[in-house]
């Protein structure tokens, strides 16, 4: 290592704690008993021949969708020194893994002297943060006794595991694994969807029965790529994502690549050769108008729509849908609300020039293949499922489904990594409530039937939730929306009697746990971990534990173990099968090996660190299979074919309970959505806010990492025009409000945004008293965003709202 790299890889320094005497005590934790220590300064630029070296391979776990390649060099017992993939040639097709920057910096995460260090109990309110040290016995004995009186008292379905991505990569280290536990002992209330990607999956389901995209190396193959809200290189970011992909791919097939997205997002930044920046929720709106245009100057794969559709036109509607019904007759303004989608139409709505609309339809249509793909931030609007399915529209109009550099419209798909995942077991409980609806199902669970609130599995919750499971989520209060609603809900402790907490750090929601128990990283321990999305290639890392078990610090299995000890022998030879973690990670690979000969066995696989291996058919090509034989490989759809005309969304539309301004439709058609940009609450707070993906953390996770926090402010984004009608200039601090909360933040005075829109790269720590003024002065978004569910998947909308900005 040259002295350079020895000098930006250096700790700045390390503590070693002391031990007290004392036991116990009352604190206000932020990361553990505030015990004595001495404070030594290593210097890590000098060799030395009594230390202990050592260098493994693991992974970074976090819920960015790469499981980038870890190598972690070991001395005394601490990491000082991060690479990433070493192995192989690095080349296209079969590229090293490489880490981003956060991943790189994983040390300061473990390294990290605010890391939890012991058991814990709360003294004080759910939110103040102040607790109590206590032995792992009474802790492990305190949970294993509430959950047993909460089966006894209110049943499985009174327990739900809180969604969570704080290890979301790992087989064994993973945020679901409480699932295993809870499906030993009879179940619990489980959830459908993610906050990252419920409405794409409601939609994309009734329109394709799944989700199936191409992987971006396919771009190679086409001549036009269209991205709706995607930005890979800030929510991707590393060699394990699909950037590399995305750069070398169009580098082969020179594509014309066209952003559109409020903000100058970094995967356009200088390599688009074109922005249209859109208000946000109005994707629906133009992608109607683009399909004016293709229908209108006879650009439709008319033999595709008729073969592999239902409901473009009269020919293929269905029976019970109405005269006019379908998505030609609305695209045309003979449906029922008698509007052409023209450009001009669009042009209002959307921002865009009714010429740029133009050009770019027949852009589409023209281009053979065309690569059209979304992100996930289109989605995650009040309006999202029909916003997606609008989008993937022109995809099937265009005929681009199925073939290789075309695209179904979905986010860009990847080539499965075929491990043997760690089995959650079957759940007995069937009742099911959106991923979002939580804190509804603690404040009024009784009150939430199937046709009003999405309950699945039965027409009503019979119980609330009266215990969770917090295990690496920020979601309790950070990831989630309407923080003050939140905080007023969790207050009360006769609704949610015991929330149990597994995390590395004191987070926000870590503050509002029961009991907090102190969790290894992944890198501290032994996991086969899969890629997820990594394009056409694909690969499986078997992780080992860079350092020992610090304080008092145990790995998941193990907690979860011994509470399933205390439920009984039957409960823990059900969860652990008799085996130890290494054992099952041993299993695991064995199991993985059945399914790929070629693959290293566990003991060669300790030396390599990674085994990678590629798409058999060189690209992932999203239902190509139905593509090529409809009949034999028919869609998981009621039809069997692309539903644009959904009879089963027809009745959902008759029969659910929904506001008048919450809007579920049969054909892919724009809506505006509830705090759209012509909403009566504009008046009073006249800008779009939207969330994105920042680049100096996962969601939260690496959100108390300082270097990054410098590396990457975190910044309210604004445009000049409105910067100006403020008396705002760039760095200023100012105010972010509107009926729900108010953060406290620079602003970054940009032409990268929209005028009349917003940007706050959302996960940043919460940083607020709630028991007083509750003004947050992190940067925490979810301050802002509400609570109310999309129509459909009652999802979370976290990117529709409306604020104002007032210099402080």
């Amino acid at each position: 290592m040259n002295t350079k790299n020895k000098l930006l890889n250096s700790p700045i320094s390390r503590r070693n704690v002391v031990k007290s005497g004392a036991a116990g005590g009352l604190f206000a934790a932020v990361g553990g008993l505030s015990l004595p220590f001495n404070a030594k300064a290593i210097d890590n630029t000098q060799n030395s021949t009594s230390a202990e070296e050592k260098a493994v391979w693991s992974s970074c776990t976090v819920n960015c969708g790469s499981r980038c390649l870890l190598r972690l060099h070991v001395r005394d017992d601490e990491v000082y020194w991060v690479e990433s993939d070493t192995t192989g040639k690095d080349e296209y097709g079969n590229h090293q893994v490489r880490a981003c920057l956060r991943g790189r910096s994983i040390r300061r995460r473990m390294n990290h002297p605010d890391r939890l260090k012991y058991p814990m109990k709360r003294v004080g309110k759910r939110g103040e943060g102040k607790f109590v040290r206590i032995s792992w016995e009474e802790a492990l004995d305190t949970v294993g006794n509430s959950l047993r009186d909460i089966l006894q008292n209110y049943g499985n379905e009174a327990v739900h595991v809180l969604y969570g991505t704080g290890v979301d990569g790992g087989n064994i280290t993973n945020s679901n694994v409480p699932y295993r536990l809870m499906n030993s002992c009879g179940g619990f209330l489980s959830r459908y969807g993610s906050y990252s990607t419920a409405q794409i999956r409601a939609g994309m389901n009734y329109l394709y029965g799944s989700q199936e995209a191409n992987s971006p190396d396919d771009i190679a193959n086409t001549k036009l790529v269209v991205m709706f809200g995607n930005n890979p290189a800030e929510t991707r970011m590393s060699g394990g994502g699909v950037t590399y992909y995305v750069e070398q791919a169009r580098e082969r097939s020179n594509a014309r690549m066209i952003v559109i997205d409020p903000r100058y997002n970094d995967t356009a930044s200088g390599r688009e050769d074109e922005w249209l920046p859109i208000r946000p929720g109005t994707d629906g709106a133009l992608a109607a108008a683009l399909a004016y245009v293709i229908i209108t100057e006879d650009m439709v794969d008319q033999e595709f729509v008729d073969k592999y559709c239902i409901g473009y036109d009269e020919k293929t509607l269905p029976a019970s849908a109405p005269q006019n019904g379908h998505y030609k007759a609305y695209i045309l303004g003979q449906g029922a609300d008698g509007i052409a989608k023209t450009p001009q139409w669009a042009a209002k709505i959307t921002g865009i020039p009714a010429d740029k609309i133009i050009k770019l339809a027949r852009e589409i249509g023209q281009a053979k293949p065309a690569y059209i793909v979304q992100g996930w931030g289109p989605q995650r609007h009040s309006n999202g499922e029909q916003t997606v399915r609008a989008i993937a529209m022109l995809a099937i109009i265009t005929g681009n489904v199925g073939i290789s550099g075309g695209n179904s419209g979905c986010r860009e798909g990847t080539y499965d990594s075929g491990v043997e995942w760690f089995p959650m077991l079957d759940n007995p409980v069937k009742t099911q409530i959106s991923v979002f609806t939580w804190t509804d199902a603690i404040e009024r669970g009784t009150e939430m039937t199937a046709i009003h609130d999405g309950i699945k599995g039965k027409d009503k919750l019979d119980v609330p939730i009266k215990f969770l499971w917090c295990y690496a989520s920020n979601t309790l209060i950070n990831q989630h929306s309407d923080i003050a609603r939140t905080h007023e809900i969790l207050q009360d402790d006769s609704k949610c009697e015991m929330i149990v907490g597994i995390d590395h750090f004191m987070t926000a929601s870590a503050k509002y746990c029961d009991i907090l128990l102190p969790d290894l990283m992944p890198t501290e321990q032994e996991d086969l971990i899969p890629s997820e999305s990594a394009g056409n290639m694909s690969y499986m890392i078997l992780g080992q534990p860079a350092t020992s078990a610090k304080f008092e610090r145990k790995p998941i299995y193990e907690i979860l173990s011994e509470i399933a000890k205390r439920l009984g022998p039957d409960v823990e030879q059900k969860f652990t099968e008799g085996r130890s973690q290494h054992e099952w990670v041993k299993y695991l690979c064995e199991k993985s090996r059945e399914r790929y000969p070629d693959m290293p066995t566990y003991e060669e696989m300790k030396t390599v660190g990674i085994f990678k291996h590629k798409c058999p058919d060189e690209h992932v090509i999203g239902f190509k299979a139905f593509r090529d034989n409809p009949q034999a490989n028919p869609l998981k759809t009621p039809s069997g074919k692309i539903e644009i005309y959904s009879e089963s969304l027809a009745e959902i539309a008759k029969t659910w309970q929904l506001a008048p301004d919450d809007v579920i439709d049969p054909l892919p058609i724009y809506t505006e959505g509830f705090e759209s940009h012509t909403d009566s609450l504009n008046k009073k707070y006249p800008l779009q806010m939207t969330g994105f993906h920042y680049k100096a953390r996962t969601h939260s996770s690496y959100g108390n990492i300082d270097i990054l926090k410098q590396a990457c402010r975190q910044e309210i984004w604004i445009n000049p025009i409105d910067a100006k009608a403020r008396g705002i200039n760039q760095g200023d601090m100012v105010k972010v409000f509107n009926d729900r909360g108010e953060v406290h933040i620079p602003a970054k005075v940009t032409p990268r945004i929209m005028p009349g829109v917003t940007a706050m790269g959302q996960g940043a720590w919460l940083d607020a008293d709630m028991f007083g003024k509750k003004v947050d002065q992190g940067g925490c978004i979810n301050v802002l965003t509400t609570q109310r569910p999309s129509p459909l998947a009652k999802g979370n909308p976290q990117h529709t709202n409306l604020v104002e900005i007032a210099k402080l």
